[in-house]
């Protein structure tokens, strides 16, 4: 289930059998929700209950939100361009995969998340232990299996059922990920019978499903980017920030990581299609917020366009667009699992309004510009992610949003800084920030800047 607009509106189209179900839902106010998202991390509530996903940090989760394409006269063997073009793509995770998937998820240095296949509606409360036991049974130990497929987008009626799936596999798969997704805000809101998410806004429903749902973290995604035009169109652009910063909050309140799953092909006929600036926009945007993990949707055409594999099962230009942006977040995304992130703040004007403006607690301001010499009067906008590691050491994230511009950038620190490196999203190495001549960032691209 996957959204689609009509003039000033936001609609879901269900597609079930012989039924075309159209529910609409109104963008109200959605920029007063921003300004009351708070930019620095909240007091984190220690629950028992809670268990965070744990893993490697030199592991960065990047998912294609996708099950493996399998030739359909051998259903046993993987199509043109399966697993092996995951791993060539810079994934590291393989999802959704099966059982017969994960010799080949470990040769290929695949974590898995594996699909369970199970109607979970359908079971009565009593049965759901005894059937997680029974379908995680002998891969509980496996070092390739990340975790387990679970649902999609659900609504609070089905949090009760969550939740009681989430403690068996905690249960009898001690370490292992209940995946589970959610709804992004545009989903409809009201009461649980008529509208998709069952609460009445979206931090209710984020604060329900941490509450009934006990989840060992929080995965949603936001296709808004490919449905701004490119950001813009402001409403549309104004949810993908709200939605980003929301779920970020609310991780942090609870302690538990989030991925962000983003879109990868043209989420429509009528939208904008996948491009080396938009990609890393939304890599680079969920870096800066602090993510743990990036999804995209999806890796195989099917009723899509400009997919990273067609129909004919090969690979497309988006999925070498794909594969350097992978490169770069599996580069950067391990050394940010070792920071905390304490910040989130924006140049001044702000992409869109009500979004928290520098200065931070690390940078005071940032200068930007389209163009040092003087051709023309540019100055992109910036988002910066401020983090600190056990040391105390500051590090900044910082995004060029636009994504038609390249941005000179120079920053001006709160504390006067000996050290100011980059580090580079190619292999990772330190070297020194051009403060003379400014460090130049391509658009929708972002750098990781270590200061002390």
């Amino acid at each position: 289930m996957k959204p689609e607009f009509l003039p000033g509106r936001i609609t879901f189209t269900l597609h079930l059998p012989g039924l075309a179900c159209i529910v609409f839902f109104l963008i109200a106010n959605q920029p007063a929700c921003i300004a009351q998202t708070s930019a620095t991390p909240g007091k984190t509530v220690v629950s028992a209950d809670l268990t965070p996903l744990r893993h490697s940090v030199d592991f960065f989760p990047i998912l294609p939100w996708d099950k493996v394409v399998y030739d359909s006269k051998k259903p046993l063997r993987i199509a043109r361009n399966g697993l092996e073009s995951i791993a060539e793509c810079n994934f590291t995770v393989a999802g959704f995969v099966r059982v017969e998937d994960l010799s080949l998820c470990e040769k290929l240095g695949l974590a898995a998340i594996l699909t369970l296949n199970q109607n979970w509606k359908k079971l009565q409360d009593e049965e759901i232990d005894g059937r997680v036991k029974q379908l995680v049974e002998g891969t509980t130990s496996n070092k390739s299996v990340l975790g387990y497929f679970i649902m999609d987008e659900p609504g609070v009626t089905s949090f009760p059922m969550l939740g009681r799936i989430v403690a068996a596999v905690k249960k009898y798969a001690p370490g292992k990920l209940a995946y589970i997704n959610l709804f992004p805000s545009y989903a409809t809101v009201g009461a649980p019978d008529q509208s998709q998410l069952g609460t009445a806004t979206y931090t209710e429903y984020l604060e329900r499903y941490i509450s009934e749902v006990k989840p060992q973290f929080i995965s949603y995604d936001d296709y808004m980017v490919e449905y701004s035009d490119d950001l813009q169109a402001l409403k549309q652009t104004t949810i993908y920030y709200f939605d980003l910063l929301e779920v970020r909050r609310v991780s942090q309140k609870y302690g538990l990581p989030f991925w962000n799953i983003v879109s990868c092909n043209q989420i429509r006929p009528q939208t904008t299609i996948p491009s080396p600036a938009n990609l890393a926009f939304q890599a680079y945007t969920t870096l800066a917020a602090g993510g743990r993990g990036v999804s995209w949707y999806k890796y195989y055409q099917d009723g899509y366009a400009y997919a990273p594999i067609d129909n004919t099962g090969e690979k497309t230009e988006t999925w070498r667009y794909l594969q350097v942006v992978n490169r770069q977040v599996k580069v950067l995304g391990p050394i940010m699992n070792r920071l905390q992130s304490t910040g989130v703040f924006f140049t001044s004007p702000p992409p869109v309004d009500s979004l928290p403006l520098l200065p931070g607690r690390i940078i005071k301001s940032v200068q930007s510009t389209a163009s040092p010499r003087g051709i023309i009067k540019a100055e992109p906008p910036l988002m910066v992610g401020e983090f600190t590691d056990e040391r105390g050491t500051g590090f900044v994230m910082i995004v060029n949003l636009s994504l038609e511009k390249s941005a000179n950038i120079k920053l001006e620190t709160m504390k006067a800084c000996k050290i100011k490196q980059v580090y580079s999203s190619e292999d990772g190495r330190l070297f020194p920030l051009d403060e003379k001549n400014g460090h130049w960032l391509p658009a929708g691209h972002g750098i990781l800047v270590r200061l002390e």
